[in-house]
Order: C-alpha cells, then sequence, then structure tokens
C-alpha cells in the first residue's frame, strides 16, 4: 500500500471520513504542521531573487532551509502517527484470557502508549517551530503573497492543537504518571503564550495586507 503522502488528496479524505481509525487526528495535526512549514517555502521562494528584497535574501535563504527540514519532518509524522496507532490497536486486541495474558497485554499497551505519546510530542514541538518560521515569513516576506504568511500560522497553530489532544488522550491513559507528567509539562511549556503570539503574528499580517 502506497504512503498517505503520495495518495491523492481524495483519497486520503475518503480515509479519513471512513470507519477506519487511522489515518485520524493525529495524521491530520502532522499534515496542518507541513502544510504550514511549505506555506513558508513559498514565502521565501516568491521573495528570493526580488530586487527590491536583495537585503533579506541571504535570510530567506536559511529560513528556506529551515521551513524545508521542518515539511519534511512533519510529512514522516503522518505516517508515524497511523503507525503507532495501528499498533497500539493491535495491543488492545491481544488475548485476555488468563490472568498471564491480560498481564502481557497490559505491559504491550502501557509500551505502546508512551510511542503513542511521543509521535504527537514530536508534532507538538515542530508544529510551534512553524509558527515561529511563519513569523520571520510575516516580517520579511513578499508583500505579494504575505497573506500566506498568515495562512501558515494558523494552520502550525491548528496543528499544534490537534497534537496537544492527542498528547494528552495519551498520557491520561499511562501508568507511568512520572513519563506521563513529564510529557504534559513539557507540552505546557510550548503551549504558553501560544494563543497571544499566533494572533501577533496575523495582525501583523493583516497590516500589511
Amino acid at each position: 500500500m502506497s504512503e498517505i503522502k503520495d495518495q491523492p488528496i481524495q483519497l486520503f479524505l475518503d480515509q479519513l471520513a471512513s470507519k477506519s481509525a487511522t489515518p485520524g487526528g493525529g495524521s491530520v495535526a502532522a499534515l496542518m504542521g507541513a502544510q504550514s512549514a511549505a506555506l513558508v517555502s513559498m514565502v521565501c521562494n516568491l521573495t528570493i531573487g526580488k530586487p527590491k528584497y536583495s537585503e533579506v535574501e541571504a535570510k530567506m535563504q536559511d529560513l528556506l532551509q529551515q521551513s524545508e527540514a521542518l515539511r519534511e519532518q512533519l510529512t514522516g509524522l503522518i505516517k508515524a502517527d497511523v503507525e503507532v496507532f495501528d499498533r497500539l490497536m493491535a495491543a488492545y486486541g491481544l488475548p485476555k484470557e488468563s490472568d498471564e495474558d491480560k498481564a502481557a497485554r497490559s505491559e504491550a499497551i502501557q509500551t505502546v502508549l508512551k510511542a503513542a505519546t511521543e509521535v504527537p510530542m514530536d508534532c507538538a514541538r515542530a508544529c510551534a517551530q512553524a509558527i515561529t518560521l511563519s513569523r520571520s515569513a510575516a516580517d520579511l516576506g513578499y508583500l505579494g503573497v504575505i497573506s500566506d504568511a498568515g495562512a501558515a500560522v494558523m494552520a502550525a497553530y491548528a496543528g499544534l492543537k490537534c497534537a496537544a489532544l492527542n498528547v494528552y488522550i495519551n498520557t491520561n491513559s499511562l501508568k507511568d504518571r512520572a513519563f506521563a507528567d513529564d510529557k504534559q509539562l513539557e507540552l505546557a511549556a510550548i503551549l504558553q503564550g501560544v494563543d497571544v503570539a499566533v494572533e501577533d503574528i496575523y495582525q501583523l499580517v493583516k497590516t500589511k495586507l
């Protein structure tokens, strides 16, 4: 079966709308982050080479490298989310007839839940970075596509918030509370002030339209 990233968008949406649990919200979070990074790249590509923006060309070249690396990372997380969720469903489907079965099943579920927490945490970190990059795009980018810098920040914000929900649902099911608390604290630090930051970027873009 082809990877999600190689499929037509209609097929992805059909799968998303189906009774199948994957792809789901975690994959959508990563996709929104990847779209944000791609929009930042577009702003860079349409700014680089324009004589009026020669003073920021080096900065935009650097920004483009960062956004493209981030796009690749987030695109990979679309698949990673599907894979880890499928592993989790397989763990929940393990036998639970005997006490030994139940113990093995519980251990398997807890192990995969940690992995299922790490994937959206990676997504949250990447989407937070995309928000930062979108600020640079809004500050420096070609005015003809500055609205796309605004679209970038909103896509990254949505991806971050969606990823956070996946972290919450998985950490709330973990028995290892030290691990869970550590991830929730990191997530809280990522989310701190992000609402204000995103609105500031959005309003900055509006002033340039």
